[in-house]
């Protein structure tokens, strides 16, 4: 019966948290570029289960019972990096990839101990600052093969491959990274991922879509009925955990009373 309580109440922390992955996406549905996390369960593991404070059994003075498992839990957040639809601008700063999940626009950003480190964003909203250096929205220095890209105005055409071209002659080439496997990228926020040990590149296939930005890939009726279902599960463990609790109750206060 005890079991069940456990059952139950860890059921309901494992879809509040995917409840709270679910309000993220629809939180960053109109978010440039922005890729949608789902959650994957995995059986909770087996715990040792023993008797407390109870060692007078000649049979088993351990007070080991065995072991049990209690439900599901979250296993990992996964990252959905399929393109997003492409919807035309006709603004020569804003930029999107096509034709590649798995390559990224490469900036420039502090880390954690204010060092300055390589960041990745599908997010191609880009301006120029009072220098006329290409940024991001965020603040964010846009990286090219030779560093920072200095433009003197908005005048300039990105070629398929990103090579920027202004007044007739090449100014740089934007950084983009392609990655062979986006499941060792992790999030930093403010629609940044960031590299890890296992992440390896590999050669650009994709092409740069000038006056075109990248829309989110999260698609609103999936995660509403998502939301729903995750609802739902939750409130029959909420009921199953208060029918539980009812009958220990009765079982205190009127089978186990003393007349």
């Amino acid at each position: 019966m005890l079991r069940g309580l456990y059952t139950s109440g860890w059921s309901m922390m494992a879809n509040s948290k995917k409840m709270d992955i679910i309000a993220n996406n629809l939180a960053n549905v109109n978010t440039n570029a922005f890729k949608k996390d789902t959650v994957i369960f995995e059986s909770f593991p087996e715990m040792l289960t023993k008797r407390i404070n109870d060692t007078r059994s000649r049979l088993n003075p351990s007070g080991i019972v065995g072991t049990m498992e209690l439900s599901s839990d979250v296993g990992e957040i996964f990252t959905y990096y399929n393109q997003g639809a492409l919807t035309s601008t006709e603004n020569r700063l804003d930029f999107a990839i096509k034709d590649s999940d798995s390559a990224f626009f490469t900036v420039q950003a502090l880390d954690e101990e204010g060092n300055a480190g390589e960041y990745y964003t599908r997010d191609g909203a880009f301006t120029l600052d009072e220098n006329g250096r290409l940024m991001t929205m965020a603040g964010y220095a846009v990286l090219g093969e030779n560093g920072h890209i200095y433009l003197s105005s908005d005048d300039f055409t990105v070629e398929r491959d990103g090579t920027i071209v202004q007044n007739g002659e090449v100014v740089d080439r934007l950084l983009i990274r392609e990655f062979t496997d986006t499941t060792t990228l992790r999030k930093v926020g403010l629609n940044l991922v960031a590299r890890t040990d296992e992440t390896q590149e590999r050669e650009f296939t994709g092409q740069v879509q000038q006056g075109f930005l990248e829309q989110s890939n999260v698609n609103v009726v999936k995660e509403m009925v998502d939301m729903i279902n995750v609802m739902r599960a939750y409130e029959a463990n909420q009921k199953a955990l208060q029918a539980i609790d009812g009958t220990l109750e009765l079982a205190v206060n009127q089978v186990g009373a003393v007349k």
